[in-house]
């Protein structure tokens, strides 16, 4: 079923949507959540978590791209999730991947943080689409989709010091430009 057609099921509060919603994008949001979650039960609830979530906001809200849509979902989901069940113990490999980009962007506490956000987030796409697509494709699998160093080592055919020193230099030229741009990192 096509993205257009399960989101006018959800328009029509038919609980089809779901069912096609996770025949289409199931196995999708596992994988994200799995790879922040790091257990197969906790992924699991993640993803239930994010169809109440997806039923409760559509409508009103319309998505441009369903597969973007639930992807960003279950991503904040199993972020916040993580947050919570690691407020006393750290994961040291999630902690390492969120770690490595805590130089280039830092969240802060001001009021007028949320606005900052926006903005960075469009200077970071914007930073993004100028790097050729396999640089782009690689942060991207290691900053959004959390890939282990390894596992896009493996899918990019590169070794594992290869990837580690692309991303730092997609890091460091992220960095770069963002102060370009008058961020204060």
């Amino acid at each position: 079923m096509e993205d257009k057609e399960i989101i006018e099921l959800y328009f029509a509060r038919d609980e089809r949507a779901l069912a096609e919603t996770a025949a289409k994008y199931g196995s999708m949001l596992k994988s994200i959540a799995l790879r922040i979650l790091g257990d197969e039960r906790d992924s699991e609830e993640c993803v239930n978590d994010v169809y109440l979530a997806v039923w409760n906001s559509v409508p009103p809200e319309t998505p441009k791209s369903l597969g973007a849509f639930l992807g960003r979902v279950t991503r904040n989901t199993a972020l916040n999730r993580y947050a919570y069940y690691t407020a006393a113990k750290r994961s040291r490999e999630t902690e390492a991947l969120l770690g490595e980009l805590g130089d280039v962007v830092s969240g802060g506490e001001q009021p007028d943080a949320l606005l900052e956000a926006a903005q960075l987030g469009k200077y970071m796409s914007d930073y993004l689409r100028a790097l050729p697509r396999t640089k782009r494709l690689i942060f991207v699998r290691r900053y959004w989709y959390c890939d282990s160093i390894a596992d896009i080592a493996r899918k990019f055919g590169f070794s594992q010091s290869k990837v580690k020193s692309l991303l730092m230099r997609i890091r460091n030229g992220l960095k770069i430009y963002l102060k370009g741009k008058g961020v204060e990192l």
